[in-house]
């Protein structure tokens, strides 16, 4: 207990923060020369333990306050005894491996200089222990009928694991101690130096898997690790460096050793799966390495000769040679054979355990990692082999597949070796559809057999079904119109199987076909009752959480690509509500189930309120930050509120009382900052003056806490929300806001120094005030005089040579070509109204502002009249687009005219100042005068 709480507080208090000072530098020299007094720890996993605290230290220590680490370490080694120097190398693997996780490339010139100093050493002790090793199961083996000493064996064990170690330190070494030889085209020489031996290790070790099984598993134990870990590193070693692995001398050897175990493998390693699954996981990296696939660029020269892409190209060309060689057609076509006829091939312990749990087997066999089990890998070798050799492999599988079918009747109800190598082909042609489409017509396949083999129910029929799920379901892109239908109905009735594998793996192939583009709900409609049932049932029957989510995601996609939901509204209420009280704990089955309730409440539209008694509370839930699953939830439940809000048809009070946890969201951080911003729409545009009264200080507090606290491209976003609340509260917004209103005035005022996103904000920004000045004049007015606003100016550094009104005004003048037609509009009447203050300044600043209005006049805009909008409407449901657009209408910078705005100004604004005005107005270009004159449409 005290080596794991050590580990822990490592984390937490080894470093200095911001609450708290950190240990000492005198205590953490005193705690790591203690820690290294303990390398002959007995006690295995305290010993680990203390192993993994050096390591921890090591990465924030190593090499500038522990330098001496490795050589002390080093230092140790020759004099200490078996146990010693296991935990030694415990150590030393630990660390490198904590350390080959630093990624500044200071920290990988620190590993490569630690490289270079224990690869030789390291690499002389593994080959060392190596003979060990083998000269000791040499005399294990040949002395079973003599009592050999424990004492020995324990020693040998120790060697044995020390080996382990050590071959994974030389594995790290060599991975991380060199950049990847596909970057730097540098031959890595340790790769060509270990690799051959590792697999000579290997090979020297596979014989004793069968004669240490019984009479010592412990050592029959290490050599399943020792062949499976050799084999891991040998594919380690080739993903990182590919091109010196490339050789002949590593490739050749390499690959031949893993394709003769693969389809000639002794009957002994049959049942060595994990070392079959190496050998393939190798095979596969090789076939699928890009560096190794012939290069059809051209050559580029350049002065300094040969480029690296030349060089690249010439050791792929040279690889591509050695494989072709490795790979005459003959033993492709036996590889391909094999894999289909052997490892596709279900095993009896395969069938036990599927009529034991079909559940657990459905997701061992389709859902699990490829490299762990022996089939899934085997399926993910024939599937790289297929695209390497497409044109040579197609015609075999149609004819292995011709085979099987021909030998296999679709009345055969008994599980012989014909219906195993059927099922076998059938996901040999599942897997490769996109190549297979030009050998085999899949409406023939479907009418001639698949169809009539789905008609056979037999129990024992499962087999076949499953796979036929599973080619309905890869086959997708090939099913042309006239068979959709039938299709649809085979895998709603798979869907039903009594089997829940057959069931799952229909499901999964029904989502591809509702998620296909060319997806039929015309041909699929009728079939929807039946098909939400049998999604109700399989939910009730499986157990498994995999299970749960597949079927989950599947009415999650028909919600999103069928119309027709609202007849089955309230069984899937009734569903969700099951299914949510039944996942307590289970995060992600709840995350697909928001995720479904979204789809659920966008496919309801404005009906969506059917649904709210269970639909809010969940909602609730998920956005309270101080529930014990917000992390998990929190995203998607808020884009759940967001579809809610925007789909509701009138606010609730249930929905008006969940804002206020939109202000204790994005307090914490603005990581969903953009739903938030379209939730705040919804609530102006939904909630009204009613969401107004109720949470005037939530907005208020909410925007000021956003605006100058986030970056111009999220600023844009909430920008338009500031601007449609004060045009839809004019006279209450401005004064509420008023914190938020200096930001963007300070904003405008401003140098934006060319920036396009600074320039957008600054732009929106002086369109909001410009509002304010038409909607509100008086509050601007006030607004640009407070004394608190001058302050904040001062502090930010920003000059104002006239009044600040006056600085605005230039704002405008400057920025009326980035903006949009609307906005230009409110700059235009802004202006305008301008002309009516009784300072001089505005008629040295007349000809700019008449040029901006004419030009605005001219120009157009894009409003909506109220006969155009009251068209529209007719044809909408109530819906969040139909009250933007009623606002839209309403509004009224698109009401006012801007040329009765400009002539009545100019009109005051001459008997404001004169004579003076008189002169001003003269020194407009006679052009321009014209033009003003046109589109005030004056004589």
């Amino acid at each position: 207990m005290a080596s794991v709480y050590f580990k822990n507080s490592i984390n937490r208090y080894w470093r200095k923060r911001r609450d708290f000072s950190g240990i000492s530098n005198e205590e953490k020299q005193h705690l790591k020369q203690k820690l290294l007094s303990h390398l002959r720890e007995e006690n295995y996993q305290i010993a680990q333990m203390l192993a993994v605290l050096i390591s921890k230290i090591a990465r924030f220590d190593y090499p500038r306050e522990w330098p001496e680490l490795f050589s002390f370490l080093a230092q140790q080694l020759p004099s200490a005894d078996v146990l010693t120097s296991h935990r030694i190398f415990m150590i030393l693997f630990r660390t490198l491996k904590e350390l080959s996780t630093k990624r500044l490339t200071a920290d990988q010139r620190n590993f490569a200089e630690i490289s270079s100093h224990l690869y030789k050493y390291c690499w002389h002790i593994w080959q060392s222990d190596l003979q060990t090793i083998s000269h000791g199961f040499s005399i294990i083996t040949q002395s079973y009928n003599s009592n050999g000493k424990e004492q020995h064996h324990d020693d040998l064990y120790l060697t044995c694991e020390r080996w382990l170690f050590c071959l994974k330190i030389i594995c790290q070494l060599v991975i991380s101690g060199f950049q990847s030889d596909a970057k730097c085209i540098q031959e890595i020489r340790p790769v060509k130096e270990v690799s051959p031996v590792l697999l000579n290790a290997a090979q020297s070790f596979l014989p004793y898997y069968t004669s240490l099984q019984n009479r010592h598993p412990k050592f029959w134990e290490f050599i399943k690790r020792a062949c499976t870990k050799l084999m891991k590193v040998l594919v380690a070693i080739q993903q990182r460096h590919p091109y010196s692995f490339g050789d002949i001398c590593v490739l050749q050897p390499v690959l031949n050793f893993c394709l003769n175990k693969i389809t000639d493998p002794e009957p002994d390693i049959l049942s060595f799966e994990q070392f079959l699954i190496k050998c393939m996981v190798m095979a596969k990296s090789v076939f699928e390495c890009k560096e190794y696939k012939p290069s059809v660029t051209g050559r580029v020269m350049d002065e300094n000769g040969v480029t690296l892409e030349q060089m690249k190209k010439n050791i792929s060309n040279a690889v591509a040679g050695v494989l072709t060689r490795l790979l005459p057609n003959e033993r492709i076509v036996l590889l391909c054979n094999v894999l289909i006829r052997r490892y596709f091939v279900l095993t009896t312990s395969d069938l036990e355990e599927w009529y034991e749990n079909p559940e657990v087997f459905h997701h061992e066999q389709d859902m699990v990692q490829w490299t762990e089990k022996l089939r899934p890998c085997a399926e993910a070798l024939y599937i790289v082999l297929f695209e390497n050799h497409s044109q040579l492999l197609a015609p075999i599988v149609v004819s292995i597949l011709q085979e099987a079918m021909n030998g296999c009747p679709t009345s055969t109800t008994e599980i012989t070796p014909g219906l195993l190598l059927k099922d076998a082909a059938y996901g040999a042609a599942a897997y490769v559809y996109y190549e297979l489409s030009n050998y085999l017509s899949f409406r023939d396949w479907f009418n001639g057999a698949l169809s009539l083999e789905l008609s056979n129910d037999h129990p024992n029929m499962r087999i076949i079904h499953r796979k036929v799920a599973l080619i309905l379901g890869q086959w997708v892109s090939e099913i042309k119109d006239d068979t959709k239908r039938a299709v649809y109905c085979a895998l709603i009735r798979l869907l039903q199987d009594k089997d829940l594998s057959v069931g799952l793996a229909a499901c999964r192939s029904l989502c591809l076909h509702v998620e296909d583009a060319n997806f039929s709900e015309r041909d699929f409609s009728d079939l929807l009752p039946v098909c939400w049932g049998s999604c109700f049932k399989l939910v009730k029957e499986v157990q498994e959480f995999d299970s749960k989510v597949q079927v989950l995601n599947l009415i999650s996609v028909l919600l999103g690509h069928v119309n027709e939901v609202i007849p089955y509204a309230s069984n899937l209420t009734q569903f969700f509500q099951m299914v949510w009280e039944e996942s307590s704990g289970e995060s992600l089955l709840r995350i697909q189930l928001l995720i479904a309730l979204r789809n659920f409440v966008i496919a309801l539209g404005y009906q969506s309120p059917s649904c709210y008694s269970m639909l809010l509370p969940i909602l609730q839930k998920g956005i309270d930050i101080n529930g014990p699953d917000e992390l998990n939830l929190l995203e998607d439940s808020m884009l759940l509120w967001e579809a809610t809000l925007s789909h509701a048809p009138a606010m609730v009070p249930q929905l008006l009382a969940y804002f206020p946890c939109l202000l204790e969201i994005l307090e914490r951080n603005f990581d969903h900052l953009q739903v938030a911003v379209d939730i705040i729409e919804d609530y102006i545009i939904l909630g009204g003056r009613e969401f107004l009264s109720m949470h005037a200080s939530s907005v208020a507090k909410l925007l000021d806490l956003i605006v100058g606290n986030v970056n111009d491209r999220e600023l844009l976003s909430i920008l338009p929300i500031i601007d449609i609340l004060i045009l839809c509260f004019p006279m209450e917004v401005p004064p509420l806001i008023s914190s938020t209103l200096q930001k963007l005035v300070v904003i405008c005022l401003s140098g934006d120094d060319g920036d396009p996103s600074k320039t957008a904000v600054k732009a929106s920004s002086a369109s909001i005030i410009a509002r304010i000045l038409v909607m509100n004049t008086n509050y601007l007015a006030q607004l640009t005089s407070e004394p608190s606003l001058s302050s904040v100016l001062q502090q930010t550094g920003v000059a104002i040579e006239d009044n600040i009104l006056l600085s605005l005004v230039d704002v405008w003048l400057d920025k009326v070509d980035n903006v949009s037609l609307p906005h230009k509009k409110a700059f235009g009447l802004a202006l305008s109204i301008i002309l009516t203050l009784r300072l001089p300044q505005v008629l040295d600043k007349l000809d700019q502002i008449l040029s901006v209005c004419t030009s605005v006049i001219l120009g157009g805009t894009d409003d909506l009249t109220e006969e155009e909008s009251r068209s529209h409407d007719e044809d909408l449901l109530p819906s969040k687009e139909l009250r933007r657009r009623q606002i839209k209408v309403s509004d009224p910078i698109n009401r006012l005219s801007l040329e009765n705005s400009v002539r009545d100004n100019l009109q005051t604004c001459a008997a404001l100042h004169g004579e003076s005005f008189n002169s001003a107005i003269a020194k407009i270009h006679p052009a321009a005068f014209a033009q003003l004159k046109q589109a005030l449409k004056m004589p």
